[in-house]
């Protein structure tokens, strides 16, 4: 043995020089490929700025309020969503600049917690509407989205409503402002109209987060740009997708009742190649706006900075941060958009349509080879410090030496590789700053290994569905949703926030608001008072504004932790406490936050600050008169408001007065508030009694 083996490694050698051959020629013809797309897209940039741009007028977002809204219908599926649906639907109503539009929200009957949060939601958004799948999850988004179409042609039926164009989002998305509206401009001219997708802004550490900022900046900036120009379409990103009703209603009629194909993973792909075919016309549309970000300098060692910058009107969303979540989904792209759609639509249409089939799917094979040719170059090192060491014994010539085309080969592909890493860098730093461009050269690699991850399980996948059956479900990936700060959102004010919600009229605003500056009575009572406004949504507009949880008392919870603070500060501060955390801190309801000073005072009451919940003002006044002996029960029952507020509602008493006074008043001591307000001065008897009268005639109307 001894005597053959440097004949063994000599041929081992051998072996791995013709496997780094062979990995040469792929990466190299896949290279050309890229090189293509390259040199059309920046000679197709350069021709359009000398030539075309400018004898043009450039869209601006000034010209989208020319156009008249058009109804449009927002598709959201959600499976196991209940940690970010809530903020998405929050966000996108708060930031959306268009009033005719409608969100469904396609949910599952085995997923109670993403119901309870679409149906907190709808209660406070006239505008969203959930729909229920028919079938238990996780089946896959296709057969979500089929249902949300289903409900909205029944919405059109019940209302008299046609929607123009149906969008497509997921329950992580960033919306701009803006983005109804420019559908709307391009509407029905398009049937496909995709806004590009990139990712909100990572931490320069996070390599797996950051690849997804270096693809989608590049592939939405260039590789689609070009796929619309050689073969007028583009597919869909499954998300900031635009449909026309003209495609919807063609896609209806084809697939027998269906609008997205179920027996795929990937139903954006498979129905912008089934629209293109179609001869419908998709495009991707770019608008320049304006961003206002916060960023971090020089890797973190200068202070952060406020960055406006220009980019396209676009979809951001958090994409996976950990190497398993990321290669799953990758998986499941790759699974989709290979494998299904070359079963199902095989190698159809002209040369150009080709092409972009074949670019879709080379993935399944560079993604590996990318991996061998990390491994053959590790090969090289080790065996470059072999006979640096003088360790390796004699070897044959290297086919690298005999061979020269395979030193051209080798040349071409470092070339290409400089180049690739060059316009990485660029677009990366026109979205994120040259910080971010730097890193994206790093991050190329650990690209290259997610990616090959995801290309063996998702061949896996496939041998297995193909040869043992198994079936193929919706890979559910965890979604994140950034925070209001995140997003460099401040909270509106409740009138605002009301007419964004579309819950009162604009007219009955500003009479409420003159009646608040005559008054000084809140804006939220007035509307409620006047009919303008049910109480459920004034709470869940003040829980929202505040950034507090909701809570709805019940009468076992007042009974049950009634002597957990006085009676006496339960009526000045009108707070109920209705439980206790985990470690025992005390939980109060409240028709709104608390003062400084009225949390002081719960503070020296109970030792600690206490948790805050917003309910319904009836519910706290129910409360209250229960535990003064004044109504005998809570459960289901709507009471008028308290003594004192009606007074302030009829004008018959100032508001600065009654403050003061309720600061020294005590339940056991002073007896019953309008006795005690007579005797201090601020309201005439007269005035009680005819305020008790209304009480009476209120509650005797109130529903039970």
């Amino acid at each position: 043995m001894q005597l053959y083996w440097p004949y063994l490694l000599a041929d081992y050698i051998r072996f791995v020089e013709y496997v780094a051959a062979g990995v040469a020629v792929i990466i190299l013809i896949s290279s050309i490929d890229d090189l293509f797309v390259d040199a059309w897209y920046w000679g197709r940039r350069i021709y359009r700025r000398f030539v075309i741009e400018p004898f043009i007028r450039p869209l601006t977002p000034a010209a989208l309020y020319q156009r008249d809204e058009q109804p449009m219908a927002i598709m959201i599926p959600a499976w196991l969503e209940s940690p970010v649906i809530a903020a998405m639907i929050e966000n996108m109503v708060s930031v959306m600049d268009y009033r005719r539009y409608m969100i469904f929200v396609g949910t599952y009957p085995n997923d109670p917690d993403t119901i309870a949060e679409v149906e907190r939601m709808r209660r406070r958004y006239k505008q969203l509407v959930r729909v229920e799948v028919r079938n238990p999850g996780p089946t896959n988004k296709a057969d979500c989205l089929n249902a949300v179409v289903r409900a909205i042609f029944q919405h059109e039926q019940m209302t008299g409503t046609e929607f123009a164009g149906l969008v497509l989002h997921d329950a992580e998305d960033v919306l701009h402002p803006l983005e109804l509206r420019f559908f709307n401009y391009l509407l029905p001219r398009k049937d496909l109209i995709q806004i590009p997708v990139y990712s909100l802004e990572r931490h320069w550490s996070e390599l797996v987060a950051g690849i997804y900022m270096d693809e989608f900046a590049e592939w939405h900036a260039k590789d689609l740009v070009v796929r619309e120009s050689i073969a007028g379409s583009v597919p869909s990103a499954g998300v900031g997708t635009c449909f026309s009703r003209k495609a919807i209603l063609h896609m209806l009629n084809e697939g027998d009742g269906d609008v997205f194909n179920t027996a795929s993973l990937t139903e954006d792909y498979d129905i912008s190649a089934r629209l293109y075919h179609a001869k419908m016309q998709s495009i991707i549309a770019r608008l320049p706006v304006e961003y206002r970000v916060t960023r971090e300098s020089f890797f973190g060692f200068a202070k952060p900075k406020e960055v406006h910058l220009t980019m396209p009107l676009c979809v951001r969303e958090f994409f996976p941060d950990t190497f398993r979540t990321s290669y799953r989904q990758k998986a499941r792209w790759a699974l989709g958009i290979a494998f299904q759609g070359w079963r199902q639509m095989g190698w159809e249409g002209n040369w150009a349509t080709k092409y972009f089939l074949f670019r879709d799917r080379k993935g399944i094979l560079t993604s590996i080879v990318a991996v061998m040719a990390y491994v053959v170059a590790a090969h090289f090192l080790l065996i470059y410090g072999a006979e640096r060491l003088g360790v390796l014994p004699a070897r044959y010539p290297s086919i690298f030496a005999t061979e020269t085309w395979l030193l051209a080969v080798l040349t071409g592909n470092a070339v290409a590789f400089a180049l690739r890493l060059i316009q990485r860098f660029y677009f990366v730093s026109v979205v994120y700053g040259w910080e971010q461009g730097l890193m994206s050269v790093p991050r190329v690699v650990m690209a290259n290994f997610v990616n090959f991850a995801a290309t063996v399980r998702a061949w896996r996948l496939f041998l297995d569905h193909v040869f043992r059956g198994k079936r193929i479900v919706w890979d559910k990936t965890a979604h994140d949703f950034p925070d209001a700060l995140e997003l460099g959102q401040s909270r509106q004010r409740l009138g605002e926030l009301l007419l964004t919600w579309q819950a009162v009229l604009p007219e009955h605003v500003e009479q409420a608001l003159a009646v608040q500056d005559e008054r000084q009575q809140p804006l939220g009572r007035i509307l409620v008072s006047r009919g303008w406004l049910d109480e459920e949504t004034l709470a869940e507009a003040i829980a929202f504004q505040s950034n507090l949880p909701r809570t709805h008392v019940t009468e076992q919870m007042v009974r049950q932790f009634h002597d957990l603070l006085p009676l006496d500060l339960m009526v000045r501060r009108r707070i109920l406490p209705v439980g206790e955390d985990a470690t025992g801190r005390l939980v109060v309801a409240v028709p709104s936050p608390l003062s400084q000073k009225a949390l002081d005072e719960v503070r020296v009451a109970v030792g600690d600050l206490p948790l805050q919940r917003i309910a319904r003002e009836s519910e706290i006044n129910d409360g209250l008169r229960l535990l003064r002996g004044v109504s005998p029960g809570l459960e289901g029952h709507q009471s008028p408001p308290l003594l004192g507020d009606l007074l302030l509602e009829k004008g018959l008493m100032q508001r600065e007065a009654f403050d003061a006074a309720m600061e020294n008043y005590h339940p056991d001591v002073d007896g019953r508030i309008g006795e005690y307000l007579v005797r201090c001065g601020i309201v005439k008897e007269e005035a009680i009694l005819a305020t008790v009268r209304e009480q009476e005639r209120r509650l005797a109307v109130a529903p039970a």
